[in-house]
């Protein structure tokens, strides 16, 4: 590939003994019929490809905007390294062997014609965990020096990896000056270790994800707290609110720049492929209710969101909690 990250990716491979084989499509491998999603996450491949028409897509409704007017996102990649029962990735794509777009240039370009319309807000790691690549992709050195020219850019970086923006994951990471580092987000994905333990696969534990969040903040970078999805779970309310404890309690004295908060929800589509990948899964089987092809706890939804609202009064102000739109479930 004439890519250079085709040609920094293929080469930290090799030096690893790794074969690469060469495709003409990666949908000929990516979009193939009759693939078993969770048997390829015991050991997914990677395929690097170029990625053709759209680059950018306007935030999708049930996604949260953090108040921006100009909201979008982009996928660098598709699917994840880890394994998390209830991810949509499951339910979108028949394949879990991971994707990597090299043609960056292509992606800059497009956000260089949105930029000289309007300012943006860009989420950049939906569909996959880019923190969680970037040992392997190199991916957030690329994109770090493209955005430091960006005024107008602000970046979403989401994930449940215990890393963050470091010299360590990104070569340009210590050079890039405080104003840059205000305009990335680290907005990092929180649950009860009981949840990660049972349901997020493959994932660091909640004490891991702490100190990341700790050490990104400790670099001048805006953090985000995720607790969304939360989990119907067997004593729900006592398992939450020692984990909200702590969580608070870890964070002591950390500035956080905003939090979010919203039920596990899925549009009916994917949940049916999810149970047909995942028969075992009893994150899965729950009886969802379905409301505009969207399944969800139903009542429960409102009672869960109310109560993580109750315990975070005190620590973070109303302006800082963002809670998904209620309606998408309400019948």
């Amino acid at each position: 590939m004439q890519y250079p990250l085709a040609r920094d990716i293929l080469r930290s491979f090799s030096g690893r003994g790794i074969p690469a084989i060469p495709i003409q499509r990666y949908m000929d491998v990516f979009g193939r019929s009759h693939q078993r999603f969770s048997f390829q996450k015991n050991s997914p491949s990677v395929i690097l490809a170029v990625k053709h028409g759209n680059f950018v897509y306007p935030g999708a409704p049930v996604c949260q905007d953090f108040g921006n007017a100009h909201f979008y996102y982009t996928s660098f990649a598709l699917n994840c390294p880890f394994d998390c029962e209830y991810c949509y990735l499951q339910g979108m794509y028949s394949c879990a062997h991971i994707v990597l777009f090299v043609n960056l240039e292509d992606y800059f370009a497009e956000i260089r014609r949105l930029l000289s319309e309007h300012p943006v807000y860009l989420c950049i790691s939906y569909d996959t965990d880019l923190l969680a690549l970037e040992k392997m992709t190199g991916f957030l050195s690329g994109y770090t020096k493209f955005a430091a020219k960006q005024p107008q850019l602000t970046t979403e970086l989401r994930t449940k990896s215990a890393s963050y923006l470091s010299a360590d994951s990104a070569q340009t990471a210590n050079l890039l000056s405080p104003e840059v580092r205000s305009r990335i987000i680290h907005a990092y994905t929180l649950s009860p270790d009981l949840v990660i333990a049972k349901f997020e696969h493959h994932t660091p534990a909640l004490s891991a994800r702490l100190k990341a969040i700790r050490s990104a903040a400790l670099e001048g970078y805006p953090v985000r707290l995720c607790f969304d999805p939360l989990i119907y779970i067997p004593d729900f309310e006592q398992v939450y609110s020692d984990f909200l404890d702590t969580v608070r309690t870890g964070l002591d004295g950390v500035p956080i720049k905003d939090a979010s908060v919203g039920v596990f929800r899925i549009a009916d589509s994917y949940l049916k492929q999810m149970r047909k990948s995942r028969p075992d899964s009893a994150l899965l089987q729950f009886p969802f209710e379905n409301t505009a092809h969207v399944c969800h706890y139903g009542p429960r939804s409102h009672e869960m969101i109310q109560f993580v609202l109750r315990k975070l009064d005190g620590w973070l102000s109303p302006n800082q909690i963002f809670t998904m739109n209620l309606q998408e479930v309400s019948p």
